[in-house]
């Protein structure tokens, strides 16, 4: 049985070096922490919050996420789709994800609140009910994603082929819907 740590706060930490111990956070907070290309696997986060962060390229294979709130962090080419997806549910707020994956993954209902996505890889997610509020997705990559009732209305930068996603009742606005019409190549002023 691995090891539960509760209630604790973790400030400027560097775990690119020294491995954080596998255990079952619950409640953590880590603060200005450095887990670049760290190994995270097997690990479990609930209700955990990472603050300004560097989580880029970081190990997440079966690692548990689960109510947890990443905020201002950096989260370069992460692959959440090799998370362990049982309970799998996350915030992500002013956040850099840039080249991060969410493959194949269930993440209904999930915030991304003024995030940097350049490049983020959303084939065959499902995404029904997502907000992304202010969010700038350049060449991010939608195809067979389910964006049923997703909230657009504020996101920039998007292309998003209507043909070959699930877009029922998703938000938008009149300035963001050239965004859907890409593929088209016809000039929208």
């Amino acid at each position: 049985m691995e090891d539960l740590v509760l209630d604790t706060t973790f400030k400027g930490e560097n775990y690119a070096i020294t491995r954080l111990r596998k255990a079952e956070y619950e409640n953590c907070i880590f603060e200005n922490c450095n887990f670049s290309k760290a190994n995270l696997s097997n690990s479990t986060f609930s209700e955990c919050k990472f603050v300004d962060c560097d989580i880029s390229n970081a190990n997440l294979a079966e690692t548990t996420l689960k109510e947890t709130l990443f905020k201002d962090c950096k989260l370069l080419g992460v692959n959440f789709q090799y998370c362990n997806t049982f309970l799998l549910s996350f915030t992500f707020e002013n956040c850099n994800l840039n080249f991060a994956s969410f493959y194949q993954l269930k993440i209904k209902n999930t915030p991304f609140l003024r995030c940097k996505m350049h490049q983020v890889e959303f084939t065959k997610t499902d995404l029904s009910s997502a907000i992304f509020q202010e969010c700038d997705l350049n060449a991010a990559i939608f195809s067979a994603t389910i964006l049923q009732k997703t909230d657009f209305t504020t996101a920039i930068n998007f292309s998003i082929d209507p043909e070959a996603n699930a877009i029922k009742n998703a938000k938008f606005s009149k300035d963001n819907l050239s965004g859907l019409l890409t593929k088209y190549s016809i000039s929208i002023h």
